[in-house]
């Protein structure tokens, strides 16, 4: 394509259904392709403006919407770099964001104007407006008022799209800058792999300021001029009422969990539907199997980060080859990953190493950042996911778990993740998650927090006595907490961090 311009790319796919409906929401909404169209050129009038330029940053923390993924669009259309914050973060929080990035533009919540203006105001942002859940607030007010035909701004394909910050767990969150190639390059790869087809139909039940809900879900929905059936918020009720007239679903794996939960989830309420697609935090294998007796379906898993969007994924072809539940698959095309040793050396088939990653779709780095970047980089030019894993003899990758989580105890390496596998398996377990706590012999102690099944009791002694039978010893907990829930992000990530703070006296206190 001579332009560049992600939203180019777009355009050419639902350009021939202008009138097709784009979007059904949860509050009865409708959007045809050419609402969308029409409505993201005023945005995108509006910004113009303002005087901004190509590359200037404009950030959003609101709520979702269609006009939110329409202002999205906007920036990409005019050129500017789009950074969405997680809706939960506070005041004190985005004044980091907002120092590091240096928006031009800033759009919230109505709802807590009175807090953000201030800030703004403080932050130097040139421009403060409002957009509610809704679709209310100042930007829709100030954009209705603008033409409905905007010119897609000729853009280099190395410019940046959007800038998306880690979720800092480890320390200051970092912005991964992400190219206007980078998208394109992984949403015709995810369009061509996952095999969209004509018809298609996206339940879309995920937040947007995030890679899967935002860059994996809409883009190849919009490349492939499909209808969105839009929820706010995450339903179950209402995606099976969707379901007889969708074919494609994407979720993280709580949403999987929640909807085993209702009744009506039967192979007739699916027999309509062609991919179950999970990401975003490690898919059960217990759950993969329910998936499967409840629905008929195999739901197909896949790896990826902010800062590379889609690396891995599992077939989606019958002729591609099996879903192997407990991996994320093979490399997509175009991509490629390896497993190294802490020499440095890939590691043979089997054999647990980090992760990293080259292709099209890795971003250039880190905003501002240089120290990171050469960091993350190795010196030919492959980015360290941070995450370790290993290939099997077919190729399918497995994610073991973050090199940050990895425990060191009295030298030994336990990977928490193997540990959790063997934990899930005991009767009576629900989920469990394993970290590492300061050990004053050890140096690190390996401790369990478990969750029970609906209706099961456990007991921490025997559990643990379980596992004696099963793991190496220096691999099995010291300490067993039995919890009612696990805390998580938004995306259904365990928050390990957060289990670390509770439990790192535990070897004081004992």
């Amino acid at each position: 394509m001579k332009n560049p311009n992600l939203y180019a790319h777009f355009h050419a796919g639902f350009s021939p259904f202008l009138q097709r409906t784009a979007i059904e929401t949860d509050t009865g909404q409708s959007y045809s392709f050419a609402d969308i169209d029409g409505i993201s050129a005023r945005m995108a009038n509006w910004l113009e403006s303002l005087g901004l330029k190509t590359g200037d940053r404009v950030m959003v923390q609101v709520e979702k919407s269609v006009p939110a993924l329409l202002f999205y669009l906007a920036c990409l259309r005019c050129g500017m770099v789009y950074v969405p914050l997680n809706t939960a973060y506070q005041a004190a929080e985005l004044a980091y964001f907002i120092e590091n990035a240096e928006p031009a533009v800033f759009v919230g919540d109505p709802a807590r104007e009175a807090d953000l203006a201030p800030l703004m105001t403080r932050l130097g942002v040139r421009q403060f407006t409002t957009l509610a859940a809704d679709g209310t607030g100042s930007l829709m007010d100030v954009a209705l008022a603008q033409a409905p035909t905007h010119p897609v701004r000729e853009v280099q394909a190395n410019d940046l799209a959007a800038i998306l910050y880690t979720s800092g767990t480890t320390g200051r969150s970092k912005g991964a800058q992400l190219t206007h190639s980078n998208l394109s390059s992984n949403a015709q790869t995810l369009h061509s792999y996952w095999d969209w087809q004509d018809g298609d139909v996206l339940v879309h039940a995920l937040p947007i300021f995030h890679v899967h809900g935002l860059f994996v879900a809409v883009h190849c929905a919009l490349l492939n001029a499909s209808k969105m059936l839009w929820m706010g918020k995450f339903n179950p009720t209402q995606v099976l009422d969707w379901l007889p007239q969708a074919t494609v679903f994407m979720g993280v794996p709580t949403l999987y969990v929640r909807l085993l939960q209702e009744s009506g989830l039967t192979p007739q309420a699916c027999e309509h539907m062609r991919l179950f697609v999970s990401g975003s935090a490690p898919l059960l294998t217990e759950t993969f199997a329910e998936w499967q007796q409840r629905t008929g379906h195999t739901i197909l898993e896949r790896y990826g980060m902010s800062e590379t969007a889609m690396l891995t994924s599992n077939p989606c072809r019958a002729q591609d080859g099996d879903r192997v539940g407990g991996t994320v698959g093979k490399p997509l095309p175009g991509v490629q990953v390896r497993c190294m040793d802490d020499q440095e050396v890939p590691c043979p088939v089997g054999e647990i190493g980090a992760i990293q990653v080259q292709g099209p779709n890795v971003f250039p780095g880190y905003w501002r950042m240089p120290e990171a970047n050469a960091k993350e980089f190795t010196a030919d030019g492959w980015f360290r996911t941070g995450d370790v894993g290993r290939f099997d003899a077919q190729g399918y990758l497995t994610i073991v778990g973050r090199s940050k989580d990895l425990i060191i105890t009295g030298g030994y390496n336990v990977y928490p993740a193997e540990v959790e596998s063997f934990i899930n398996e005991l009767d009576g377990v629900g989920e469990s998650a394993v970290i590492g706590c300061p050990h004053h012999d050890f140096g690190e102690g390996v401790v369990a927090v478990v969750v029970a099944r609906p209706g099961a009791q456990l007991d921490a002694n025997q559990l643990i006595q379980s596992l004696k039978k099963q793991i190496a010893g220096f691999k099995v907990p010291k300490h067993l907490f039995v919890v009612d829930e696990l805390p998580r992000n938004v995306m259904g990530k365990v928050q390990k961090n957060v289990l670390r703070q509770t439990y790192e006296k535990v070897f004081e206190s004992r």
